[in-house]
């Protein structure tokens, strides 16, 4: 599916080919949630690295979060989440573990996506207490990271294409 995507300001716009466009997961992690703002959390679709083309590219800001668990050292994420340095608005997740892909932000999506038959709400341990978590039919919940990537979620609901999505 062909994806067009833009920051608030407009200041940066984007597209990408993704064939895991359903948004699938509401991310509970406190990077998500303080990157991303809202309800304490992000949602990443999948998307084809070679296809993202860009546009205000000198308005994007890049931000390597640090990674804080306890008992551990701090360790800085090799991902880069791209945002607009004007309006602050998250835009889309580049990781180069894996990179043939790219995670847009649903919420930087202009094109009209699909509503997703099951939601799995993840890194609930790390929700902040202050979130209504919503829970009943449709709703998977992980105390920390579902066992299915992207794609294999996407394949199990056979709903897009769900290639190589991680």
């Amino acid at each position: 599916m062909h994806l067009e995507g833009s920051c608030h300001c407009g200041a940066v716009r984007f597209s990408v080919e993704s064939s895991s466009y359903y948004p699938f997961m509401h991310c509970h992690c406190s990077i998500c949630r303080k990157t991303a703002g809202s309800g304490g959390y992000a949602i990443n679709l999948g998307a084809d690295a070679n296809t993202l083309r860009v546009r205000g590219r000198k308005h994007l800001g890049i931000y390597h979060a640090v990674m804080r668990e306890p008992g551990k050292r701090a360790t800085r994420s090799p991902a880069s989440r791209h945002f607009c340095l004007q309006c602050g608005s998250p835009l889309w997740l580049w990781d180069p573990r894996w990179p043939e892909l790219v995670h847009p932000h649903a919420s930087a999506i202009d094109t009209p996506l699909p509503r997703p038959p099951e939601v799995v709400e993840a890194a609930l341990d790390y929700a902040a207490p202050w979130v209504d978590v919503p829970r009943g039919k449709g709703h998977v919940h992980c105390r920390q990271w579902p066992d299915e990537s992207l794609a294999q979620w996407h394949a199990r609901h056979g709903l897009g294409d769900g290639n190589g999505e991680r």
